[in-house]
């Protein structure tokens, strides 16, 4: 079903959406509508949960400079006394020692090692773009959540505003004798209905717009309003392109690949372990009568310990992330799959009701209200049509909430990330 409206734009989405939000506030004049493209820029520029990730790209980059350094030499020099044991000579005087010794950074030790920590910051860097996928899907699902919250309410304060004009007609009707005061009954109980889900309403406003808040940071201030306008949701690629996107792309597997290189490097440096260290070192002595002087190599010999312990962890910490390579390609897909069954779901209900059901419903309340006022039906048969169509309608909005979220999702596992402008 997808492809036969992939050409279609979904501007519709939330144009019609928030016909039903436009104007709808807590009351206060908002100097400022944010639209999501600002929020994501704010959040992007200024959460410090997303500051602490870049934090940790800029130390794995300092970590590849760490495992690139020339070990630094070693200079020792020493100051003491030479005395004679017997009294046959009188060679006396003092005595100095001087020793450098350079570690040699062998090619089998540096190599793993600049490895590790390039895979290491490969890694960060992917979680980087991860996270900031996981952000922008989150922020934006709170974006859609406070639309739908605002659509509520003006739909709820709609349903309230029309119940106070029936239930006034039904109390002249009552009074003339004209309807039994049953009718206002009725009438009065679903008054007191509409108002309750209109406060309810509005407590999920400040609900949904705490959330949003919470996640754009404390620069975005606390009364704001959002764009009352439509926002365009593209249609996603056809899933057969997103796989493959998805399977190359996604910065998840990304940063489970550098993990798995990280490992792999990490294993081959435990294993050079077992490779001697060698040091250079050139020693000179001084005394009142003669000057020694020496040069020679120093070889650590891995004589005792052969790294088993080091190497068999780092062996199997290497096939553990392998497996869990392979189950998170898999379990991607399976969410590639059920976000694309949650888009078809939710736009074929959309459209449907958009089409059909919500208009055919206002309809039908417009007939009975007028046979109402006629004469010709009862004030039952008018609570019946309301609720159908108040039904409906939410349905739609509801709808249109999961049609936003399931795209979001989609474009989370896309890892579509707007740039940063700071």
């Amino acid at each position: 079903m997808i492809e036969s409206i992939k050409a279609h734009s979904l501007r519709i989405i939330y144009t019609s959406f928030l016909s039903f939000a436009c104007s709808v506030t807590t009351g206060q004049t908002l100097q400022h509508a944010y639209s999501l493209q600002e929020l994501e820029s704010m959040m992007l520029a200024n959460s410090k949960a997303v500051l602490g990730v870049t934090n940790t790209v800029e130390s794995a980059r300092f970590a590849v400079r760490t495992a690139q350094a020339v070990p630094n030499p070693q200079i020792e020099v020493l100051n003491g006394t030479r005395t004679p044991r017997t009294s046959t000579t009188n060679i006396d005087g003092t005595l100095k020692t001087i020793s450098v010794t350079q570690d040699l950074d062998m090619p089998w030790h540096r190599i793993p090692r600049v490895d590790a920590a390039t895979a290491n910051l490969g890694a960060a860097q992917a979680n980087e773009a991860a996270f900031k996928s996981d952000m922008v899907a989150k922020l934006r699902v709170r974006y859609f959540e406070l639309i739908r919250r605002l659509a509520e309410e003006r739909a709820s304060k709609e349903d309230s505003k029309l119940m106070e004009g029936i239930r006034s007609r039904i109390a002249l009707r009552v009074e003339t004798g004209e309807a039994a005061r049953f009718e206002l009954f009725k009438a009065d109980a679903e008054l007191l209905n509409t108002q309750k889900l209109a406060q309810s309403a509005g407590s999920r406003i400040k609900y949904a717009r705490a959330g949003l808040r919470a996640l754009v940071g404390a620069q975005l201030p606390e009364q704001f309003s959002i764009h009352d306008f439509g926002v365009e949701l593209p249609p996603p690629p056809p899933i057969e392109k997103l796989r493959d996107h998805i399977l190359q792309n996604n910065p998840e597997l990304t940063r489970a690949r550098a993990e798995r290189q990280q490992l792999d490097s990490k294993l081959n440096q435990e294993k050079a372990f077992r490779f001697p260290k060698i040091a250079l070192r050139a020693d000179q002595d001084l005394d009142s009568e003669y000057k020694h002087k020496r040069i020679g190599v120093a070889l650590t010999l891995p004589l005792w310990d052969w790294r088993s312990g080091p190497i068999g962890e780092a062996s199997a910490r290497l096939s553990q992330s392998v497996n869990e390579l392979a189950y998170q390609e898999f379990s991607l897909l399976q969410s590639l799959e059920a976000a694309y069954q949650q888009y078809e779901i939710a736009q074929s209900q959309m459209f449907a009701l958009e089409s059909g059901i919500v208009r055919q419903a206002a309809n039908a309340v417009r007939v009975v209200e007028i046979a109402y006022k006629a004469g010709e039906k009862g004030f039952l048969e008018v609570l019946d049509a309301q609720r159908v169509y108040r039904s409906a309608r939410n349905e739609l909005i509801v709808a249109r909430f999961e049609l936003a979220s399931a795209w979001t999702e989609i474009e989370r596992l896309r890892a579509t990330v707007p740039d940063n402008p700071n």
